[in-house]
């Protein structure tokens, strides 16, 4: 079976620890990686695709030293193997022109600010896991603890 990971991108290693506690009740179900820069997630996601696996979310900071988290979010957007894949900006330090320029060339799907609720940013998480896991074709039955199920619902009463 092909393996999901969710992937979390921010260079201060006390947030980055903070993200992936915050989404460890999704861990039993998808795989959850954390770098702390957009060059280590880069090289991962390379990683994981090249095994045939799948990134359903990336979660990454904006301002990170060498390339922006809008940057890497837009590489991803244009990549054609990643165009299902979901994305969330999650930043205390965007301006506004950051902002419209990550959902006009990165298509984020998420944008959200620092200091973020947990609740929030898990919530979020499992809308855009459960969006993901629909339009792949995934056995979304194997992901029923962890998946949005109004959203759910909703997407499976649009499919045939």
């Amino acid at each position: 079976m092909e393996k999901i990971y969710i992937i979390c991108v921010e260079d201060q290693r006390e947030v980055l620890n903070t993200i992936a506690t915050q989404l460890s009740s999704l861990d039993q179900y998808v795989i959850i990686e954390e770098c702390e820069s957009a060059l280590e997630a880069e090289e991962l996601i390379e990683e994981i695709d090249t095994k045939g696996d799948f990134i359903a979310v990336v979660v990454s900071d904006h301002v990170m030293p060498g390339k922006t988290g809008v940057e890497l979010l837009t590489t991803l957007h244009n990549d054609q193997r990643f165009s299902d894949t979901k994305k969330i900006l999650l930043t205390g330090q965007a301006t506004h022109m950051d902002t419209i320029q990550a959902i006009n060339m990165a298509g984020i799907d998420y944008y959200l600010e620092k200091p973020w609720q947990a609740d929030d940013l898990l919530h979020k998480i499992k809308i855009l896991l459960t969006s993901y896991i629909i339009q792949k074709g995934l056995n979304y039955k194997l992901f029923l603890e962890v998946l949005d199920q109004e959203t759910l619902f909703g997407l499976l009463k649009q499919t045939p």
